[in-house]
């Protein structure tokens, strides 16, 4: 796979989604599509979701992300596509 094919991609995810196994539902989500990185509370009830890999499989994880199938409540979600960074290994919670 060449370096144009992945990506990485910075979801922030607004709504009610701490507290509720958001983050633990997204590392599963991530680990099952072979993604790399973190699912981080910020502040205002937010999580921000940073996921490198495939872009096919970050895509993916961003439409589970918006399904409506997520623990809590996802009210929005903003994404940014970068290009990955790498010297990422696993999915963490923060």
């Amino acid at each position: 796979m060449t370096e144009s094919e992945r990506a990485r991609l910075i979801a922030r995810v607004h709504g009610q989604v701490q507290g509720v196994g958001f983050r633990w539902w997204t590392r599963s989500r991530a680990l099952e599509l072979g993604l790399v990185g973190s699912a981080t509370n910020l502040p205002a009830s937010r999580v921000e979701v940073v996921a490198e890999g495939p872009r096919e499989d970050c895509e993916k994880l961003l439409e589970a992300l918006r399904s409506g199938r997520t623990p809590g409540r996802v009210d929005h979600v903003a994404e940014l596509w970068l290009q990955p960074k790498g010297g990422l290994t696993g999915f963490v919670e923060r």
